[in-house]
């Protein structure tokens, strides 16, 4: 009795489909991903074992570089119009509607009220770590007393119609600024009862041994041991 062939089947598989899923979400992903700018101001942050992410939005920015000049970033434009419009009615810049908005949408702030007419026709290749910065070196004539005065006067106005509206303030202070610029911005802050602040730091490895080690452990984070 003659014996049933079996019919071989291809062990080829055709990936055509898996080819065109791939580059699907591979397009998909490049479309979606938001780069990281270019930071128009170095700083060397320094180091820290803190976890805490800094937020990403609603969010105002103080950062001081290695030179004690300070400068202000925000991703709130409407709120940084608003607070530009009542620093120009304060100070009498004579800032025009149109000039205020360039200003607004600039990312950084970084010189004095005199010099806010000139520097909304910068263009932004120009918005680098020459600028001058805001003056806080000179404790009478802190200008980033007046800047955070009128963002926290924005941000009541805020709250009364959203209690959800709160800002963040995030302070990014360069590894080398010296105390006294720094004690100047704190000064800026806790004038205008702003008391709470995330500082940005540059992450590190938990020293093995230390109290935040053992905590973490005991919680059932793994850390890589380092030496401290």
């Amino acid at each position: 009795m003659g014996r049933a062939k079996v019919k071989r089947k291809s062990t080829t598989v055709d990936m055509t489909a898996m080819c065109d899923v791939a580059f699907l979400l591979l397009t998909f992903f490049i479309l979606t991903t938001k780069f990281k700018p270019d930071e128009k101001i170095p700083i060397t942050t320094p180091s820290s074992v803190a976890s805490k992410i800094a937020p990403e939005k609603n969010f105002i920015m103080i950062s001081l570089d290695k030179n004690g000049h300070a400068f202000l970033n925000s991703d709130m434009v409407p709120v940084k119009e608003q607070a530009l419009d009542l620093i120009n009615q304060e100070q009498n810049l004579g800032l025009t509607p149109g000039e205020i908005h360039k200003l607004a949408v600039m990312p950084i702030i970084g010189t004095s009220f005199n010099n806010l007419k000139a520097y909304s026709q910068l263009p932004v290749a120009a918005l680098n770590d020459k600028l001058p910065g805001i003056p806080i070196q000179d404790t009478a004539n802190n200008q980033l007393k007046v800047w955070m005065k009128a963002f926290v006067s924005v941000q009541r106005d805020l709250i009364s119609d959203d209690p959800n509206a709160k800002m963040a303030v995030i302070l990014k202070g360069d590894n080398v600024a010296k105390f006294p610029e720094f004690k100047n911005v704190i000064a800026a802050l806790t004038e205008n009862s702003i008391l709470e602040f995330q500082m940005v730091t540059n992450p590190e490895g938990v020293p093995s041994g230390t109290e935040l080690w053992k905590k973490a452990q005991s919680e059932g984070a793994k850390l890589e041991p380092v030496n401290g």
